[in-house]
């Protein structure tokens, strides 16, 4: 039997991320950055919706980023909301020189937060922060709005690639934890179905009430067999 090559392994895990907020914030920038270290300083505005995949090693699993970048434009948001579906991680960008993209960010959690999960992963990222003169949205307020929505934070510029890969890599690593987490609650939970009998005491991980009625249940068997 001939056995599988190389280039027919595939990834451990696929995780679909959205780049989502106004038009013009730089979210095709960001990823043509993170996705292939290119900048486009005279790029147009997405229409529709355009992905990247990006691979990854996370304690030696090879994990594969596709992120979309949808587009900001207000007519297309009807398009692009179903794109949101299946994603487990997000995004959120405004631009730090122009106030009414950082206004925005409620609507497009809102937005978010009706196309897919409620626990997408999500990162608040403030871009073009080599636009120093121009700031017209401080540090700290991008600090305090993501603490307050629970959302990891990060401010990066496209242009030098501050924090860029960063910003990506901490939602992509989050993921990957919250899968790890669940997939060994999920093998706890199993080994709840399955009693164990160790010097004739029936040993159950459970909470400690139910051991204690799993225990009494239990005590008519042992001194059978």
């Amino acid at each position: 039997m001939a056995l599988p090559n190389e280039e027919e392994k595939t990834e451990d895990y696929l995780f679909k991320i959205v780049l989502i907020g106004d038009s013009a914030v730089g979210k095709s920038n960001l990823l043509a950055r993170f996705a292939r270290d290119e900048f486009y300083p005279n790029s147009k505005s997405t229409i529709g919706v355009e992905f990247q995949t990006q691979k990854m090693d996370i304690n030696g699993k090879e994990v594969k980023a596709q992120i979309w970048d949808t587009a900001g434009q207000e007519r297309f948001r009807a398009v692009t909301s179903a794109y949101y579906r299946g994603a487990v991680g997000a995004l959120l960008v405004y631009d730090i020189s122009r106030r009414q993209t950082f206004d925005s960010i409620g609507r497009w959690l809102n937005e978010l937060h009706t196309h897919s999960d409620m626990n997408v992963v999500t990162i608040l990222v403030g871009n073009k922060s080599d636009l120093k003169d121009a700031r017209e949205v401080a540090t700290a307020e991008g600090k305090s709005l993501a603490e307050a929505q629970g959302l990891f934070f990060m401010e990066t510029s496209a242009l030098d690639s501050s924090n860029v890969a960063a910003a990506f890599e901490t939602v992509v690593k989050e993921i990957y934890n919250i899968l790890s987490r669940k997939v060994m609650m999920s093998q706890e939970l199993n080994k709840t179905d399955v009693s164990h009998i160790e010097n004739g005491k029936t040993v159950v991980l459970q909470g400690e009430g139910e051991q204690e009625a799993a225990a009494a249940d239990a005590e008519p068997a042992k001194g059978c067999c």
